[in-house]
């Protein structure tokens, strides 16, 4: 995501990168790529010292968050992170009070609420009727590289809470209502990951309109392929599902460009003629604005460049970020008490 977002600023007008930060030799192949005229730097507060930045884009692990955004609102900086905000609820309240503090904007990386198909598809669900049953998920049979990664992401973070937060806001979303309790379960499906932590999770959630949804997510070389990429959303008027023929094909799951591909959304209607066949066929939606990972990431970074430029309101947004984490660790509580969990 760091070179996705960096990408973004090297290509878009308005930005100037003044640094590259990581600790490793990711910055090394990402200055190369991107021409090789940027300094870098191996550590964060040295950098923030020396180029004295307006803004900050943090893609770090979850578990760096909250200092390094609380230090870059100190300085006076602007921030875009990526989810989740921190790796704890009250880390995440911390980072929210710090751009307040500061009058700063805070952007939280919801890629999905940039992306044409996802909205469609939270809007549709808004004329099912309610309650919904909203059914998501997101495996990864992951290897080489993509299963380092998602090794270090559990070093600090759940499945279920790292991706989930982007799928637990789209819920929250579709049913404009209040979560009111949810129930979890995961394993621990190898020993390469830390003890305690989890490879494999489903959480459900119950909404206050008597909504109910589930997500799933499991990462690893074992996680299995069948099923992995499910979107749906079903009301008493009908059903929308995310069709994604390409991105939900075998060997996709693991592909960053294809998680967020929807390619068609079926609208599926439920009422029924004088002799209880389907009144209409389903309708098919296939949005001419189709953008890949990259050209959503550019979109993010647009609307983070107006939002500083015209003082947009963020309130709402990021409280909705410290939302869906609070919910998404209320999940995470309940795998690992057995409990279901009252919100």
């Amino acid at each position: 995501m760091g070179a996705s977002h960096a990408t973004a600023y090297h290509n878009l007008d308005g930005f100037e990168i003044c640094g590259l930060v990581s600790t490793g030799k990711s910055k090394e192949r990402l200055n190369e790529k991107l021409g090789g005229n940027y300094t870098l730097y191996s550590d964060f507060e040295e950098a923030l010292e020396a180029t004295q930045p307006d803004a900050v884009c943090i893609s770090t692990y979850p578990d760096t968050h909250e200092e390094f955004a609380v230090k870059s609102f100190a300085k006076g900086c602007h921030v875009f992170i990526e989810k989740p905000v921190a790796d704890s609820v009250e880390g995440a309240e911390r980072v929210v009070a710090a751009a307040n503090k500061a009058g700063k904007k805070l952007m939280v990386g919801y890629i999905l609420r940039h992306h044409p198909s996802w909205e469609k598809f939270v809007e549709l669900s808004h004329e099912l009727g309610k309650p919904l049953v909203m059914r998501m998920n997101l495996n990864q049979q992951s290897q080489t590289d993509m299963w380092t990664l998602h090794r270090n992401l559990m070093k600090s973070l759940s499945p279920i809470v790292d991706c989930g937060v982007h799928y637990i806001d789209v819920m929250c979303q579709m049913t404009r209502s209040r979560p009111v309790q949810v129930n979890a379960i995961g394993a621990r499906l190898t020993e390469d990951i830390p003890a305690g932590n989890y490879n494999y999770g489903q959480l459900q959630i119950r909404f206050e309109d008597g909504s109910v949804g589930w997500y799933e997510a499991g990462w690893g070389p074992m996680i299995s392929e069948t099923a992995f990429f499910v979107k749906d959303v079903i009301g008493p008027k009908g059903s929308v599902s995310i069709v994604a023929k390409d991105a939900g094909g075998a060997g996709k799951s693991s592909s960053i460009e294809a998680h967020t591909k929807t390619e068609s959304i079926r609208y599926h209607h439920a009422a029924l003629d004088g002799d209880d066949k389907f009144a209409r066929e389903d309708t098919w939606i296939n949005l001419a604005d189709e953008p890949d990972h990259q050209e959503l990431c550019d979109r993010e970074q647009i609307y983070f460049l107006k939002a500083i430029r015209e003082n947009t309101d963020l309130t709402d947004h990021m409280a909705d970020a410290v939302n869906s984490l609070r919910i998404a660790f209320a999940c995470d509580e309940s795998v690992r008490t057995g409990q279901v969990v009252a919100l």
